[in-house]
């Protein structure tokens, strides 16, 4: 059976990446024509699991108290109560320091209004704003699954990049990815596939190689 061509495009780029000190990352970088990313609901802003992971450590932190801080405690990489929230947010170094260092923010639903309110300037411009949870819910699998997860945020530009593993994972598995947010990021587009002018994977350093 032939190789489908986004893992052959794949098995391409990781071949044609020098070897690094460290371990890279495998970009899928988009490029869409015909929409007005202008108007803001033309912009695409979309968490995507990845079936096989994003080959990294993702850093989750969950905001919340209670049950719901408790349960989070085994699972999530960080922890911030409501007493917290004010002493971080005043503190804008450590406040910025957390945004930069954590992947995805959980909060308890009856906290987003004063996580908006407080943390909203230094997550907002970095996408990263919580999610909410119910209060007490256990938030296990919605840690999982973010761990696994992408976000695709285009902004204003019609040219967006988008991880979607590491060098030392099998083409075919980072291939699956790339195949799921193609998908993803189609069905948000009024003409979708059409809406994409070329896609490319490469390396966070290599060459790229063109997909479609």
């Amino acid at each position: 059976m032939a190789e489908k061509p986004t893992v052959i495009a794949v098995q391409k780029a990781l071949e044609g990446a020098k070897k690094r000190n460290f371990v890279e990352t495998v970009e899928l970088a988009i490029n869409l024509k015909d929409v007005d990313l202008t108007i803001p609901k033309n912009r695409i802003q979309e968490d995507i699991i990845l079936p096989n992971g994003r080959g990294k450590v993702v850093k989750v932190c969950v905001i919340g108290g209670g049950e719901l801080a408790l349960k989070a405690k085994n699972v999530a990489d960080l922890v911030i109560t409501p007493d917290e929230i004010g002493g971080i947010a005043d503190d804008k170094k450590q406040a910025k320091k957390i945004a930069n260092s954590t992947d995805y923010f959980i909060a308890e639903a009856p906290l987003m209004a004063v996580v908006g309110k407080r943390l909203g300037t230094v997550l907002g411009p970095r996408g990263k704003m919580p999610k909410p949870i119910p209060p007490g819910a256990d938030p296990t699998g919605m840690v999982d699954n973010l761990r696994k997860s992408v976000t695709v945020r285009t902004k204003d530009r019609k040219t967006f990049h988008v991880p979607v593993g590491t060098v030392n994972m099998p083409p075919e598995e980072i291939a699956d990815n790339i195949d799921i947010v193609l998908k993803r990021v189609s069905l948000k587009l009024e003409k979708g596939i059409a809406n994409v002018a070329s896609a490319y994977v490469k390396t966070s350093m290599g060459p790229a190689e063109r997909i479609l």
